[in-house]
């Protein structure tokens, strides 16, 4: 078994040789990320980053909606793929939302900034590894806003601002929501930070197999419903969709990381060679910008 992972690293070195003679240091596509929204569904990102590295798959940008920007600034930062899964199995809704009487919703998500930090020590975008989008909403204007200088925390509190559930932010004098709302997967946005290759990861939360147990899955369930027979202009701006068999778990079940990170794994696998096939046709979009897309779940 020893002799087969060192054999596996060797291949691996080998490859990356190849590809560097075959269009030169710096010629390869650059690969952009986008992880979707989906709350506690949103643990399958960290399965899906680690199919990625396990497989040396490149990543200059990555951006993120709702908990796909949690993720995505933690992964920004250099936190490892194995702390994320750690921290994920211990999450409860009471570390990022506190409970509150209000007009504009029914919890507050000011304990997001704190969250972060258990995860990364970056505050501001700045400092992160790899260049990041976070993905909010404008609720007056109804577009999208990404944040990708300043601090990390209100723009991760606007991201993560479902509506009706957690209160509006102010940031930057935009009135905040969550950014699934206009931007369900941020693809359009690591487009714009200059991705070649988009790869698009989203969280399908499919139908209920159960009448639904409270206003927020009435409420969750709706949007779903709206956005599934909506025109979704990040589809066309994907190369790659990954989209992890994940529709069968609720909103708020973080007990089941060690099934969400192995779906999120087992879907990128299922795209891995559509990826590499893409990376290996050199720099630009390929196949002409046409926004050809994979569904891994397929």
């Amino acid at each position: 078994m020893a002799d087969r992972g060192i054999t596996t690293k060797w291949l691996g070195k080998a490859i990356r040789g190849l590809r560097t003679f075959a269009y030169g240091p710096g010629e390869r596509p650059k690969v952009g990320v986008a992880l979707g929204g989906g709350f506690a569904r949103g643990i399958a990102h960290v399965g899906v980053l680690r199919a990625l590295e396990q497989n040396e798959i490149p990543i200059d940008f990555i951006a993120g909606t709702s908990v796909g920007a949690l993720i995505a600034s933690a992964y920004a930062s250099g936190t490892s793929l194995d702390d994320m899964a750690h921290q994920a199995s211990l999450t409860r809704f009471r570390d990022f939302g506190r409970w509150t009487l209000s007009r504009m919703g029914m919890a507050s998500n000011d304990r997001l900034q704190d969250f972060l930090q258990r995860l990364s020590t970056a505050k501001y975008f700045h400092q992160l590894r790899v260049p990041c989008a976070i993905v909010a909403t404008d609720l007056l204007k109804g577009e999208s806003i990404h944040f990708t200088d300043g601090e990390i925390g209100p723009a991760l509190r606007a991201s993560c601002a479902y509506p009706g559930l957690f209160l509006p932010v102010e940031y930057r004098n935009h009135f905040l929501v969550d950014g699934f709302l206009t931007e369900q997967v941020p693809a359009p946005a690591v487009r714009e930070m200059g991705a070649d290759l988009v790869i698009s990861v989203h969280l399908e939360p499919g139908l209920l197999d159960s009448p639904p147990r409270n206003t927020i899955e009435v409420i969750s369930r709706s949007f779903s419903i709206i956005q599934s027979i909506a025109n979704q202009p990040w589809r066309a701006a994907s190369d790659v969709l990954i989209e992890p068999d994940v529709h069968h778990i609720l909103w708020d079940e973080f007990v089941k990381s060690p099934q969400l990170i192995a779906a999120g794994e087992f879907a990128t696998l299922e795209a891995m060679p559509r990826i590499k096939s893409l990376l290996d046709r050199g720099p630009g979009r390929p196949d002409g910008g046409n926004g050809e897309t994979f569904r891994a779940s397929e």
